[in-house]
């Protein structure tokens, strides 16, 4: 992943990780922090600065303190003034290694954050980058309404006044959970999904034409919201139009398409009598069916070609 236009605070890094504070930096939780990579500096303690990223956060674990233990003092001392010279956001020590005097001397030099974790370094990193990739994602977005139906993450669309609202309300009251109304909030998680939450501005809160805004956690309790949720299905709700054709069986298999990523969706056209309610909890147990590889449409196809094929065979014999 580039350079993100994006940045996550080190303040929020720290809180999030639970990282001891060794050294501080002047105003060390606002360093906005703008990539992803990480940097183990091995090379840079041994004096090779090319290609030197300042940029990344910096990550020193056993290797490292093995290797910066067998300099004497005053090579320490020069090895971590050489790298805190410049001007890294801040420098992370795992597996609860002691902090050498050398670099906290150097850090209080030049003002940088040391802190650190006792994690082991690996399972840090990982985790590290996991959580800078999240926040750091493209992120736009979406008019819609996001639910948890069933467990499944279902992102509704359509025209403004089509009923969106008063679907998730009746959703909320079957023991459904509401992500967002009317502003939707979606970005790529690390693992090639699409995360969806409400801006923080409107997050519980609804409209509903001829109520105005009612928040959903009063009225329904916390249980009914949710604060994010991974979209699993997209359903556009249109009005009821006699000419179009629907599609009856599901084969279709159609998609839409979300910050590259490819989603399933369907069509459900909204008319007076129709329990939308029920036809989209039918929705959301149908498509975790499918992932689990069960397609009634297809295995129902099948059935009858079987079915016709049986009978040609009768007629023909």
């Amino acid at each position: 992943m580039p350079e993100s236009t994006h940045s996550v605070k080190l303040g929020e890094i720290i809180r999030e990780f639970n990282l001891e504070i060794l050294s501080k930096g002047p105003d060390y939780e606002d360093i906005p922090l703008h990539t992803v990579d990480v940097n183990r500096p091995g090379l840079p303690l041994s004096g090779f600065f090319e290609h030197f990223d300042t940029k990344r956060l910096l990550l020193i674990g056993l290797t490292e303190t093995t290797y910066v233990a067998g300099m004497t003092s005053q090579r320490r001392r020069e090895s971590f003034d050489r790298l805190l010279a410049y001007p890294v956001p801040a420098l992370i020590i795992t597996r609860g290694l002691e902090a050498f005097p050398e670099c906290l001397e150097m850090a209080e030099k030049y003002g940088r954050t040391v802190l650190r974790t006792k994690a082991h370094t690996s399972a840090f990193m990982s985790a590290l980058i996991g959580s800078l990739y999240n926040h750091l994602a493209p992120c736009i977005t979406r008019s819609g309404v996001m639910m948890e139906v069933y467990g499944e993450g279902v992102l509704f669309q359509g025209e403004s006044g089509v009923g969106k609202s008063e679907v998730a309300i009746e959703l909320i009251k079957r023991g459904h959970r509401l992500i967002a109304d009317d502003a939707v909030e979606i970005k790529e998680t690390n693992s090639g999904t699409l995360e969806a939450t409400a801006p923080e501005l409107i997050r519980r809160y609804m409209e509903l034409r001829g109520i105005g805004v009612i928040d959903v956690s009063h009225l329904f309790g916390m249980g009914a919201i949710k604060i994010k949720q991974q979209i699993d299905l997209v359903i556009k709700l249109e009005p009821w139009d006699d000419s179009a054709v629907y599609d009856r069986l599901g084969l279709e298999g159609a998609f839409t398409e979300i910050l590259g990523v490819k989603i399933p969706a369907v069509t459900i056209p909204v008319k007076p009598g129709r329990n939308l309610a029920s036809i989209v909890e039918v929705a959301a147990m149908n498509n975790r069916h499918r992932k689990m590889g069960h397609n009634a449409a297809l295995e129902l196809t099948e059935r009858m070609d079987r079915h016709f094929e049986k009978l040609m065979r009768e007629s023909e014999g």
